[in-house]
């Protein structure tokens, strides 16, 4: 599975524009093959800064993504609404399967060391 993560700074007077053409875009995105999850969502901190959480099946199923109508127009339409630059970071989730073809432990890529829980 990839997973990627977006960071879209956008212009306070045209956010409504932006908030539009990513809904456009997440709908779209969403009926690919090989799409899981596609969605924008509001920072708390920062309204004007939308970020997008995507995965997907495989790299290929993301590279077929990079390539439809839908990705094009957003590429076009989405200098006219940014106040900065775009942030990107892609993860990729790998399993490994024992002889039974079970799986028995997952690489996150990067260490995880469990925390204790802090509830506020």
């Amino acid at each position: 599975m990839i997973i990627v993560h977006g960071m879209f700074p956008v212009k306070p007077d045209v956010r409504d524009d932006a908030l539009e053409l990513m809904r456009c875009m997440a709908i779209s995105s969403r009926a690919e093959f090989g799409c899981i999850t596609y969605e924008f969502y509001v920072g708390l901190s920062d309204p004007n800064t939308l970020m997008l959480f995507q995965e997907w099946d495989s790299v290929e199923a993301l590279q077929d993504h990079m390539e439809t109508d839908h990705m094009d127009e957003f590429v076009k339409k989405l200098p006219q609404v940014l106040d900065g630059e775009v942030a990107t970071r892609r993860y990729e989730v790998r399993g490994t399967q024992d002889e039974h073809g079970e799986q028995t432990e997952v690489d996150l890529g990067s260490r995880y060391e469990p925390r204790q829980k802090i509830i506020h």
